[in-house]
């Protein structure tokens, strides 16, 4: 069944429309004696079997497509090629060779190759917007001039270019919460921890569980005199920053707004890897986690509209990374300020958080209310100056 298929694919669109032509032109001429049809009946099935000669042979080769960047910033371009080698032990019959790129399709006449000889296109693509381009399949095509049929074998898989946003300069994001004790050690000096640092005198208040009773003894046995060491530690911390973006249609008053949003995502994700955070990213079906910044950066490349919104993102952020020591909340003009609040209430009060609303026709400007800095950008380049104030 399999091969019957494979075996009809060959015959392209105007090839079974030509048959259909030439079937029933035929079946027409012989029950009306119409010598003009049976004429064009003949035709069409001259050309098919005309054109069936030009799917023998075989392609035996190996392509390899490359692209260098595969993650660049939009405007940027991308050297692009593909590598063709005939593997077979006769030379190569011409052939077409088809790569598609996003939407469109670059097609190259490959000659005839000797065997083992190789042949090489380079092209150019060229970004303007955030988002992923797919490239490929690579594959030949083997028919007739006419497009009857045409025999196609894939040699490569679809890849993809990841075309991040501009990013905007920030300073760093701060400390944030203390979360994992095996994170970083830092100076701040602790009672407890798992950084043991050195020994100090007993104070009133201190846990006693901390008291080091052996060099206590030694002390209290060289001099005579009575006294506690308690042990001291460094505090270690790994903080983690989320970014959640609204990706519903109708909070956006200009669908660049949620490009403009995508940004401010990218900027912040870049400067929290830089501090040494762990970054996650939600925004609708688009989410990721962990320490490697190229996670976040390729989920903001694929963001989309959706229909879940600011609050559900929210909640699986929560869940997604429930260390998170800061957040951000990202909505459009329309977002309403209840949806950023329960979105943050997805997070434990002790988390840092921040609203951010993409609105061009507004002012850039900071508000606060319950304990939530709400930072309003006009302009993604003020992201870094409220940011700076908001935290200060």
């Amino acid at each position: 069944m399999n091969r019957i298929l494979q075996a009809l694919e060959v015959v392209k669109p105007i090839g079974w429309l030509i048959l259909v032509i030439g079937l029933g032109t035929g079946v027409v001429a012989q029950v009306a004696h119409w010598r003009e049809l049976a004429v064009l009946s003949v035709a069409c099935l001259a050309l098919l079997v005309l054109a069936a000669p030009f799917l023998l042979g075989r392609t035996s080769v190996s392509v390899d497509l490359r692209l260098q960047p595969e993650r660049v910033a939009a405007g940027e371009s991308v050297a692009a090629g593909v590598f063709v080698v005939n593997r077979a032990s006769s030379r190569l019959v011409p052939t077409t060779l088809e790569v598609p790129v996003g939407s469109a399709i670059h097609r190259y006449g490959i000659s005839s190759l000797a065997p083992g000889a190789a042949h090489e296109e380079s092209f150019t693509i060229r970004t303007e917007r955030r988002g992923v381009i797919s490239v490929g399949p690579a594959m030949t095509r083997r028919g007739d001039p006419v497009g009857i049929f045409s025999r196609d074998v894939v040699w490569t898989p679809v890849r993809e270019v990841l075309v991040r946003p501009h990013l905007v300069p920030m300073e760093s994001l701060g400390a944030g919460l203390l979360r994992d004790l095996e994170g970083v050690s830092t100076d701040a000096v602790s009672q407890s921890d798992l950084a043991f640092h050195a020994l100090r005198e007993y104070v009133p208040g201190d846990d006693l569980r901390h008291i080091h009773w052996r060099s206590s003894a030694k002390v209290m046995a060289s001099t005579g005199e009575s006294a506690l060491l308690v042990r001291q530690y460094l505090d270690t911390r790994r903080s983690h920053a989320t970014i959640v973006v609204d990706d519903q249609l109708a909070a956006w008053a200009d669908p660049e707004d949620f490009e403009t949003a995508m940004a401010v995502a990218a900027s912040i994700a870049v400067r929290a890897v830089l501090d040494e955070f762990d970054v996650s990213f939600v925004c609708g079906a688009r989410a990721s986690t962990g320490s490697d910044g190229y996670l976040a950066l390729d989920a903001v490349c694929r963001a989309d509209f959706g229909d879940r919104g600011l609050v559900e993102s929210g909640r699986q952020a929560s869940i997604l990374a429930p260390d998170t020591s800061l957040a951000f909340f990202v909505g459009g003009s329309r977002t309403t300020f209840t949806d950023i609040l329960r979105s943050a209430a997805a997070f434990p009060p002790e988390v840092r958080r921040f609203g951010i609303v993409v609105d061009p026709q507004g002012n850039s400007r900071v508000t606060e209310t319950g304990g939530l800095h709400v930072l309003h950008l006009a302009a993604k380049e003020d992201l870094g100056g409220l940011l700076r104030w908001s935290v200060r």
